[in-house]
């Protein structure tokens, strides 16, 4: 098993075990808006994919957790060109969520991905 600890106690930014990646996303900056946030979230993604041997085509299952769901279509115009051809889809769901923050961070993403 493999951890990427985060800056926070207590807890990893993606853990590696029996070919799965377990990784968390967010906006480090809490940019303004949710487009930018999205957009940072996502790179962030890529990133903790990366380290840990995987990429957004072989993403299993996804939870994105809105601080406000009336976001979502403009979240979903992101994540959309982000995630690219039906190949890469995975399963993927959104809720609203108290993410806390004060509300400045206004997604966080769960995802679980095959490693290559």
């Amino acid at each position: 098993m493999q951890r990427w600890h985060a800056p926070a106690r207590g807890r990893s930014l993606a853990v590696a075990h029996g070919g799965l990646v377990y990784a968390v996303a967010y906006d480090p900056d809490a940019a303004q808006g949710i487009a930018a946030q999205t957009t940072n979230a996502l790179a962030f993604l890529n990133d903790r994919l990366a380290e840990a041997g995987s990429d957004k085509s072989r993403l299993l299952q996804v939870t994105i957790y809105l601080q406000d769901m009336t976001m979502k279509r403009e979240m979903d115009v992101v994540w959309t060109e982000w995630i690219g051809p039906p190949e890469n889809w995975p399963q993927r769901a959104c809720m609203g969520a108290d993410i806390g923050d004060n509300g400045t961070t206004l997604i966080e993403i769960v995802a679980i991905a095959a490693q290559v």
